[in-house]
């Protein structure tokens, strides 16, 4: 074809539709160029974002029912690994206790890590606020210790922040009501170790912000990362995952 080309050139002169078909029909033998394979028959990339896509939903539910199966039951104030009481704590069991309460207390853990499915502008912009507020519930605490007839009701309303965070997510109630709930279970998480010597009880207060700060950081740093994986849909169902947890926790604690 290229010879043809060329010989209707020698004869005829080069004419510009001529030159643009023998242009578009004959092969690239250029130097340094390759010629375009033709298009491949089975495309394993696209293949697998699609079908990532498509599990997205029941990966949320399976997530969602993971965390309702593992957490059981509302934290209750009681101290990890059998610890004993905060009078007969050392520095070490205080430390120990502090990062164990956030992370091994469902209600707890569960509200900062959807931290990360809240609709942020600036995630890290909140992160000082929400770590400072948490602190200061838990030093209130020490101040104006719970009463023993009160302490089932305050962890009910712990329980109830996840159905109000779960809002939040949803958009139905403003991010600023996510300041106060952490403060409430920062006061929930300091009474435990109501009565304690100074010396545990700054080990603990230590441990509270290092587990706390640590799953904040986590939550904030991830949140667009993860929001944009899962998609808007699958962000409103692992909210409505949340309220039913939440609701769940504050119903076994009032009704036994």
């Amino acid at each position: 074809m290229v010879i043809s080309c060329w010989r209707k050139r020698g004869k005829s002169g080069e004419s510009p539709a001529l030159s643009r078909n023998c242009e578009a029909t004959r092969p690239d033998f250029q130097v340094g160029r390759q010629s375009e394979r033709p298009p491949c028959l089975f495309d394993e990339d696209r293949f697998l974002n699609s079908s990532i896509k498509q599990l997205r939903p029941a990966l949320s539910v399976l997530l969602g029912g993971l965390t309702l199966a593992l957490a059981g039951s509302p934290a209750l104030a009681h101290h990890p690994f059998a610890m004993p009481e905060g009078g007969q704590m050392t520095w070490l069991q205080g430390l120990l206790s502090g990062i164990g309460h956030p992370l091994l207390g469902p209600d707890h853990l569960l509200f900062l890590v959807a931290i990360a499915l809240v609709s942020w502008e600036r995630p890290r912009r909140w992160l000082l606020p929400m770590l400072a507020l948490g602190l200061i519930g838990s030093g209130v605490a020490q101040v104006v210790p719970l009463s023993e007839s009160l302490t089932p009701w305050a962890e009910a309303a712990v329980s109830l922040t996840l159905v109000l965070e779960g809002l939040v997510i949803l958009g139905r109630l403003p991010l600023i009501t996510l300041l106060p709930a952490i403060a409430l279970h920062g006061y929930l998480l300091g009474g435990t170790i109501v009565g304690a010597e100074p010396t545990p009880l700054l080990a603990y207060g230590l441990g509270l912000l290092v587990a706390q700060g640590a799953l904040l950081l986590a939550a904030t740093s991830l949140s667009r990362e993860l929001q944009g994986w899962l998609g808007e849909r699958n962000r409103q169902l692992l909210a409505a995952v949340w309220i039913g947890i939440g609701s769940a926790f504050a119903w076994s604690i009032l009704i036994p």
